[in-house]
C-alpha cells in the first residue's frame, strides 16, 4: 500500500509538472488558473486542450503497457516477455498504418483507434484460440513471435508502397509512438478498452502468484490454466490495443518497468501488476516531459525516446 500511494503521488506530481513545463512558460498560479478556468483563458485553453490530454495520453499508455507486461512475464515465466513478443502490439499497428494507407482516417477520427484495437484484437483472437488448443507455453510465445514478424514485414512493404510523401509521414510517425496532439476525446474512444483490459489482468493476480510454485503444483491448488491464459492473452490484448490507438508503437515499457518494481514487492507476480501500471505511467509522463523541454529542432518521438532509454537498461 505505501508503494502504491507512493506511485501514485508521482504520477500526479508528474502530470502536474506536464501541465507547468513547455515551449509557453507557465508559473504554477497559472497552471492552477488553468485547471480552474472556465473560458477561453489562454492558459486555460493551454491546459485543458494540450497539456493535459497529452499528459494522460501518456500516463494511460505507460500504465496500460508495464501492467501488460508485468502479467505476461508472469504468465509465461520468461523475463523478456511484453505485449510486443506476443505480436499484438505488430498487429495493432499494421491495421493503423493500413487505414492510413488507403486514406480512411480522413473520414472519422474514430478509424484509425478503432483500427488499432481492432487489430489488437484479432492478434488477442488468434493467441486466445492458440491457447485452447495448445498446453505449451512455449508454442505460445512462438507463435506471437510468428504473427510480430509478419505484421512487421506488411508494414514494411506498405511502407515501401506508400502512395505519397505525406502518407508516409502519417504512417512512419505511428510507428514510432507519439502522444503529441491528443485530444480528451482520443482518449474518451480507447480508454474503454484500456479499463476493461486491465480489469482482466487484476483479475488474474492471484493466479500469477499461484504460477510461481509452477503449472503442476498451480494446478493442484485449483487453478484453471486454460483460463488463467485466455484472461492475461485477452487482458493484454485490450490494454496493448487501447494504448496504441492513443499514442501508436511504444516500447520497452513493457519490459523495464516490472523488472524495476519487482525486488520492492518481494518477487510476487500479482502483487507486481498495480505498481508496474502506476510506475509505468510516470515513466512515460516523464520521457514526454524530456522530450518537449529538449531543444531539438524537430521534436523527438515518444518511442524513439523509450527505446534510447529502455534499451540501455
Amino acid at each position: 500500500l505505501p508503494l502504491n500511494a507512493g506511485l501514485f503521488t508521482a504520477g500526479i506530481i508528474a502530470i502536474f509538472l506536464a501541465c507547468l513545463l513547455g515551449s509557453t512558460p507557465l508559473s504554477i498560479a497559472d497552471v492552477f488558473g488553468g485547471l480552474t478556468a472556465t473560458g477561453a483563458d489562454e492558459h486555460s485553453v493551454i491546459i485543458w486542450q494540450i497539456r493535459l490530454p497529452r499528459a494522460f495520453a501518456a500516463f494511460i499508455t505507460g500504465a496500460a503497457l508495464a501492467m501488460s507486461g508485468a502479467a505476461l512475464q508472469g504468465l509465461l515465466r520468461n523475463p523478456l516477455a511484453e505485449p510486443g513478443v506476443l505480436g499484438v502490439s505488430a498487429m495493432s499497428v499494421l491495421a493503423a498504418t493500413l487505414v492510413l494507407y488507403f486514406g480512411l482516417a480522413t473520414a472519422s477520427s474514430l478509424i484509425l483507434p478503432a483500427a488499432a484495437i481492432f487489430g489488437a484484437l484479432l492478434a488477442t483472437a488468434l493467441l486466445g484460440f492458440a491457447a485452447l488448443r495448445t498446453g505449451s507455453v512455449v508454442t505460445l510465445i512462438l507463435i506471437g513471435v510468428g504473427v510480430s514478424s509478419f505484421s512487421g514485414a506488411l508494414m514494411s512493404l506498405l511502407l515501401n508502397f506508400a502512395p505519397n510523401p505525406f502518407s508516409l509521414a502519417d504512417m512512419v510517425n505511428w510507428t514510432l509512438g507519439s502522444v503529441a496532439n491528443r485530444s480528451l476525446t482520443d482518449l474518451a474512444y480507447s480508454l474503454p478498452f484500456i479499463v476493461v483490459g486491465l480489469g482482466l489482468l487484476l483479475a488474474s493476480a492471484r493466479g500469477l502468484s499461484a504460477l510461481t510454485l509452477g503449472e503442476e503444483a498451480a494446478a493442484g491448488l485449483g487453478l484453471n490454466l486454460m483460463h488463467q491464459r485466455i484472461l492475461v492473452i485477452i487482458g493484454a490484448g485490450l490494454a496493448t490495443g487501447g494504448s496504441i490507438a492513443i499514442a501508436g508503437a511504444i516500447g520497452f515499457v513493457g519490459i523495464i518497468t516490472p523488472h524495476v518494481m519487482r525486488p520492492l514487492v518481494g518477487h510476487d507476480p500479482g502483487r507486481i501488476l498495480l505498481p508496474s501500471a502506476l510506475a509505468g505511467g510516470v515513466l512515460l509522463v516523464a520521457a514526454d516531459i524530456l522530450i518537449r523541454i529538449l531543444p531539438t529542432y524537430a521534436e523527438l518521438k515518444l518511442g524513439v525516446v523509450a527505446a534510447l532509454i529502455g534499451a540501455p537498461a
